[in-house]
């Protein structure tokens, strides 16, 4: 799309708005409803499109679109349940009321990795809250937008109601810097890198606009002397390796105990070396390729990086000879806590493995990286556990305990503090941030 298209939809959709907002939330409900059936009757098709697109493995492509039918499960109950309290008013004969109203059009831009996903938990807590969308998918899957697009568009039209209600624009920098700028975009939810979050909450901000923001992540697994390593190694593994490397919540840093270090890395390596390799829609394979050719070149370059820092390959650091955009899962291990390279968030399946004695001092590490979405830790300890959740624990959104970082619950809010953006999607209350208060 270009910029007259951008703009003929924007006008579309905040007619529809009209329509949408006037609809009563439990009705609203009842449309998510439908519109998480008509993507269950199109799962395997819609897992297949992403799959192709992205280059995910089959599986992770119809988890994706799962994940969008079970927030919209999750949305059909948050219908009935929306509400602010009446508060006791100190004025005799009055009533104070705290009431929750939508905020009108609620822009979307989404990233490659996850191009149903995202827009899934943002659209439908949007929609049950009386919001019409408007959504920018990656350039680099717009496949994906479009048929995604056509399913709640036929759901809506097939209910009597405008199809822009969900509307869509295809396109790149240009179209997210008119919604970035747009004062017709009451919510801007931005998924994509911390760089060009950044920009775009400048922009929002320069406007007193609102911005929902989940960045990058540099996320970290401590592994402590009493963890059971049975658990350790395949969660490890699953968090580095799956997708590619390619999540916002994929493990990067891997911090063990001393005295576990040499046993927890060749095993580790033993296991990587058991990761089938191959086309993405096959069902034996585990790991598919990098999205893009520049990934592979932003691999290469953090290999080459973490050896010049002193860094040792364990296993992988090269691209594999065959069609496509393939790289070998990495280990780098004998880094310090603090080189660059380890504080730089690449989008590749590279794991740093690094030494560590005592609790503080891991802690502090886990939290001295610029981002602060996804942690977890492996320990038998209780006391221990509860001090990784506690205030001087993980400065994260998403705190774990022996499990691995990557992957969430849609029932919780996702998201992430400091460079992360510090914006809540999905579950718990994050439809709060899809409305505004009136007292």
């Amino acid at each position: 799309g270009n910029l007259e298209d951008y703009e003929e939809t924007v006008k579309k959709a905040k007619e529809a708005w009209k329509v949408w907002a006037d609809i009563p939330a439990p009705k609203r409900g009842e449309i998510v409803r439908q519109i998480g059936d008509a993507l269950r009757q199109k799962i395997k098709v819609l897992g297949s499109l992403v799959s192709l697109e992205m280059g995910k493995i089959f599986v992770e492509g119809v988890g994706e679109v799962q994940e969008y039918v079970d927030v919209c499960d999750y949305a059909v109950g948050l219908s009935r349940m929306i509400g602010g309290p009446i508060l006791p008013s100190e004025r005799p004969g009055h009533a104070l009321i705290e009431q929750w109203n939508p905020v009108g059009l609620v822009g979307v831009i989404t990233a490659f990795n996850f191009p149903v996903a995202v827009y899934g938990w943002n659209s439908a807590i949007a929609m049950i809250c009386g919001n019409a969308c408007l959504w920018k998918g990656a350039p680099t899957t717009s496949l994906v937008s479009v048929a995604v697009t056509k399913i709640i568009a036929k759901v809506l039209e097939d209910n009597k109601l405008p199809g822009a209600i969900c509307s869509l624009v295809c396109g790149g920098a240009d179209i997210g810097t008119a919604m970035a700028r747009d004062e017709r975009m009451d919510l801007l939810s931005f998924t994509g890198s911390t760089k060009v979050g950044k920009q775009v909450a400048l922009m929002v901000q320069e406007r007193f606009g609102r911005s929902l923001l989940e960045l990058g992540g540099n996320n970290a697994i401590i592994v402590f002397e009493d963890a059971d390593l049975n658990l350790v190694i395949p969660s490890a593994l699953f968090a580095a390796v799956g997708t590619a490397g390619q999540r916002c919540t994929t493990a990067r840093r891997l911090f063990l105990h001393e005295s576990i270090h040499d046993e927890v890395v060749a095993k580790l390596a033993k296991a990587y070396a058991q990761v089938r390799i191959g086309d993405p829609w096959d069902s034996d394979t585990l790991y598919g390729p990098l999205h893009t050719k520049e990934a592979v070149k932003m691999f290469l370059d953090a290999v080459e990086q973490a050896k010049k820092q002193g860094g040792t390959v364990v296993c992988g650091g090269k691209v594999i000879n065959r069609p496509g955009n393939y790289v070998e899962p990495t280990i780098v291990t004998g880094l310090p806590h603090d080189a660059p390279i380890v504080h730089t968030e690449t989008f590749a399946p590279i794991l740093y493995v690094l030494k560590f004695k005592e609790e503080e001092e891991v802690f502090a590490w886990n939290n001295e990286v610029k981002q602060g979405l996804s942690s977890s830790i492996f320990t038998k300890d209780l006391g221990r556990i509860f001090r990784w959740l506690g205030p001087k624990g993980s400065d994260c959104g998403i705190v774990n305990v022996n499990i691995p970082t990557s992957g969430a619950e849609i029932g919780g809010a996702f998201g992430g503090e400091k460079h992360t953006g510090g914006g809540r999607e999905s579950g718990s209350d994050s439809w709060k941030l899809y409305m505004r208060r009136s007292t």
